[in-house]
């Protein structure tokens, strides 16, 4: 039978998702008519042939099978494939497989965001983060997660580029973190601080099973490209969700209910992604932060995609009594009123700080500075959450968040920093 040297391919199918070695029906075909033509019997068609749809809709290696050792050697790739496919109807954002991540409560959910300048892409001016250890909480009985105490959050600011660089047409609002505390980190150790989060929540790299790790971002594109600007490694087999292409294949699904366009007021279009501010809208989420915050986006990018798996479980952070000041024509104006942005005031977001207001001052590339959030109602919760992390990886956060050194031996200032 394997004599005949049968074309095949590897593919997995896409109602099951299993792999498989296929081929064509036209060579079963001309396989009986072989067997007819050399020994003059005829064989009858077997009526338990499994056909599969394939995933792949991209050109596919053809091999050949002659003997039972191809066949094997073939055979022992086929969880390669499947976690190929895997990997890409994760990032196309199915539902099913999404929903079945979050309900099997043993992965680790990171969410991140960059503020980038606007004339140059490559200058990044903030990252933000915030991550959820699912199988830690789930160990602990304390399922579902809570966002505003079970979400390990922080947000960095380039020193290089604060109060200097600022966006024209989509302005950034780097001091107005209000899930914690921003710290000033230097260009040169921003990389080092993003592998080190990364490495925490990781699980070794693998060609044939999952990461434990799923990262979730809005707009994974922009965001995979600054990783590889920054030359920060991450493990092949990382799950990646898009919440923008998520939420759109639950729009499809009809797992939404019907929409309407907020700029034009007709029915929402099947093919339209999001915003993350729209997005946040549509789930009812009470925005009384300041967003294009890489801090804030990430925590709220996180929260967004929590209720979009487990919208009956998820515990949506009380609108906050004391947000974060706003400066004013270079005077800082401490709300003593909640300052809550519903639909009517939606347009009156958070002012950056003026050109007048005081200016962090010139950093050593070597040097950081921990600048404390102007909020007081969200308390920095990150020494209990993080009291796994190890201080045997480079530049990694000890027990109480803080940094300890690197290969550049970062300096006792960097190394007293604390984490939001």
């Amino acid at each position: 039978f394997p004599v005949f040297s049968w074309p095949v391919i590897t593919a997995t199918d896409v109602h099951t998702g299993r792999a498989h070695i296929l081929t064509r029906m036209t060579s079963i075909g001309a396989f009986v008519k072989m067997i007819k033509t050399r020994f003059g019997d005829t064989l009858p068609l077997v009526d338990n042939v499994v056909k599969v749809q394939p995933f792949e809709t991209h050109q596919r290696h053809l091999r050949t099978i002659s003997d039972y050792a191809s066949y094997k050697k073939l055979h022992a790739t086929l969880r390669g494939v499947y976690l190929s496919a895997f990997k890409a109807r994760i990032r196309f954002g199915e539902p099913r497989l999404i929903q079945e991540l979050w309900d099997l409560r043993d992965k680790s959910f990171l969410a991140i965001d960059f503020e980038s300048s606007e004339r140059n892409a490559a200058a990044i001016l903030e990252w933000g983060y915030a991550a959820v250890r699912c199988g830690h909480l789930d160990a602990l009985a304390a399922w579902p997660p809570i966002p505003d105490e079970n979400y390990r959050r922080g947000h960095y600011i380039v020193s290089e580029y604060a109060d200097k660089v600022r966006n024209k047409y989509n302005p950034t609002f780097p001091w107005q973190y209000a899930f914690g505390e921003s710290q000033v980190a230097s260009k040169v150790h921003l990389p080092q601080i993003i592998q080190a989060v990364l490495s925490s929540l990781a699980s070794p790299d693998s060609e044939t099973q999952p990461n434990s790790l799923v990262l979730v971002t809005h707009s994974a594109a922009e965001d995979l490209r600054r990783f590889e600007e920054m030359k920060i490694k991450m493990p092949h087999n990382l799950l990646i969700v898009d919440i923008s292409v998520y939420e759109s294949c639950l729009f499809k699904a009809g797992l939404r209910g019907a929409m309407v366009d907020a700029k034009t007021g007709l029915p929402r279009q099947s093919n339209s992604l999001l915003s993350l501010r729209s997005i946040l809208h549509s789930l009812h989420v009470p925005i009384d932060f300041a967003l294009h915050n890489s801090g804030n986006d990430a925590f709220a990018c996180l929260l967004a995609f929590q209720m979009l798996v487990d919208p009956k479980n998820t515990h949506v952070p009380p609108p906050r009594t004391n947000p974060p000041s706003i400066t004013l024509n270079g005077s800082v104006a401490h709300a003593s009123v909640p300052l809550l942005l519903t639909p009517s005031n939606m347009a009156m977001s958070a002012i950056p700080r003026s050109l007048s207001s005081p200016q962090v001052p010139n950093l050593d590339k070597r040097q950081s500075l921990s600048i404390p959030a102007r909020s007081t109602s969200f308390p920095n919760r990150l020494s209990m959450i993080d009291s796994y992390m190890t201080n045997a990886s480079l530049g990694i956060p000890d027990d109480n968040g803080r940094i300890i050194g690197g290969p550049d031996a970062l300096d006792s200032k960097f190394a007293q920093a604390t984490i939001g």
